[in-house]
C-alpha cells in the first residue's frame, strides 16, 4: 500500500459508514459473543485474490494476535473490518453489527491504528489529538481537553504534548496513534503493528497498556511481527498465508496442536537415531551432542528413555520442548517471518 492509503483512527470511524456488505451469518447454535466475526470474507484486486474466504473469529474479551508474512492479507483484512475498503465477497460483523450497516454509536466503540499514524506535522501532539477528537461524532467537545490529556498520559507522552509532531521519533508517533485510539472509551481496539519503532522499554510499556485495557474488558486485535510479544499478551492467535487463514484459536490450543520436539544428548547419535526412528519419532536428525526429532502425542517420553537405555544407548540428557510460536508459524506457513504488511 502507498502512504496515501494510511488512515488515522479518526478516518476509521468516519469512513466506515460508506461501505455496504451482506449480513454476516453466525453458525447455527453458535452462542459465542464475537468481537469480530467474518464469513468467507474475500478481497480481490484485479485478478489477485488478496484475502481468500476467511472465517475470522475474535471472541469478546480476547487479545487476538493476527500474524502473517508480507503480502499475507492482514492489513487488507483489517481495512475491510473497519469499512475502509469494500469486500469482494463474504461478510463481517464487528461488535455484533454488520460492517456497512452500523451507525456512529457502534463505530465509536472501535479504536484503530492502521499502517502507522498520519498526523499534521506542524501541529503538536496535543493539537493533533484535538483535531481528531473534533471529527468524532460521538465526542463531547466539553470534555475534549481532559480526554486528550488523559490519553497522552496513558501512552507516556504528557511531557511531549506540546512538541510538534514533525519532531517526534518513530516510537513517539506510534504512541500518539495509540493515544488517538483511546480518546473515547472503546470496546474494541484494532492495532496494526502498535510497537513498530519502539525501544524495548517502550515495547514493554505498550504491552502493559494493552494488558491493562484488556483487563478492563476491551477486546483487542493486534497485528504484529514480534512473536515474543504476541506470546506474552495474546490469548488467541490467527495465522495468515497468501490470503488464507491457515490456523486460529486459543494460543494454548494452537501450540498444543503441534508435536513437541525431543532432544537426546548421547555419545552414540547413530544408535539413538535408530531407536527413535523405530519408535515413530519423526524428522530425526543429528544435533550438537546428540539427536533431535518430533514426538507423536501418544508416545511417552519415559518409554523412549527406557528404550534407549535398553538398547545400550547412553543417555546424558533428555529434553522435551513445545515449539515456540515462531516454530509453529514456520510449520504452518512454510516460510520465515519477515513481515510488515
Amino acid at each position: 500500500m502507498t502512504p496515501a492509503d494510511s488512515v488515522t483512527p479518526a478516518d476509521s470511524v468516519t469512513s466506515a459508514h460508506s461501505v455496504s456488505t451482506a449480513e454476516s451469518p453466525v453458525p447455527a447454535g453458535d452462542a459465542t459473543p464475537w468481537a469480530i466475526h467474518t464469513h468467507r470474507l474475500t478481497k480481490l484486486f484485479g485478478k489477485q485474490r488478496v484475502v481468500d474466504a476467511i472465517d475470522l473469529n475474535v471472541p469478546q474479551g480476547a487479545v487476538y494476535g493476527f500474524l502473517g508474512p508480507n503480502g499475507s492479507g492482514k492489513t487488507t483484512t483489517i481495512r475491510m473490518l473497519l469499512g475502509l475498503i469494500r469486500p469482494t465477497g463474504g461478510s463481517a460483523t464487528v461488535l455484533g453489527q454488520s460492517v456497512g450497516h452500523g451507525d456512529a454509536r457502534i463505530l465509536g466503540r472501535v479504536g484503530a491504528l492502521v499502517e502507522g499514524p498520519a498526523f499534521h506535522p506542524y501541529l503538536s501532539g496535543h493539537d493533533n489529538l484535538v483535531r481528531i477528537d473534533a471529527a468524532d461524532l460521538n465526542a463531547d467537545p466539553a470534555t475534549c481537553r481532559s480526554r486528550v490529556d488523559a490519553a497522552l498520559e496513558r501512552v507516556g507522552l504528557s511531557a511531549a504534548a506540546r512538541k510538534r509532531y514533525r519532531a517526534y521519533s518513530l516510537g513517539m508517533r506510534q504512541r500518539l496513534g495509540i493515544a488517538a485510539a483511546l480518546l473515547q472509551p472503546r470496546d474494541l481496539l484494532v492495532l496494526d503493528e502498535p510497537t513498530n519503532g519502539l525501544d524495548p522499554q517502550g515495547t514493554r510499556e505498550v504491552r502493559a497498556l494493552l494488558s491493562d485495557l484488556n483487563a478492563d474488558g476491551v477486546s483487542i486485535l493486534v497485528s504484529s511481527h514480534l512473536l515474543s510479544e504476541v506470546e506474552q499478551i495474546c490469548s488467541h492467535v490467527g495465522m495468515m498465508r497468501t490470503g488464507e487463514l491457515v490456523s486460529q484459536g486459543p494460543l494454548a490450543e494452537v501450540r498444543s496442536s503441534a508435536r513437541p520436539r525431543i532432544t537426546v544428548l548421547t555419545g552414540d547419535p547413530a544408535g539413538a537415531e535408530t531407536v527413535l526412528t523405530e519408535h515413530r519419532v519423526h524428522d530425526v536428525s543429528p544435533t550438537d551432542g546428540g539427536v533431535t526429532g518430533l514426538l507423536e502425542e501418544d508416545l511417552e517420553p519415559e518409554a523412549l528413555v527406557a528404550a534407549l537405555v535398553h538398547a545400550g544407548v547412553g543417555v546424558r540428557g533428555f529434553e522435551l520442548a513445545r515449539p515456540s510460536l515462531e516454530d509453529l508459524f514456520i510449520a504452518q506457513t512454510g516460510e520465515g517471518f519477515d513481515v510488515s504488511g
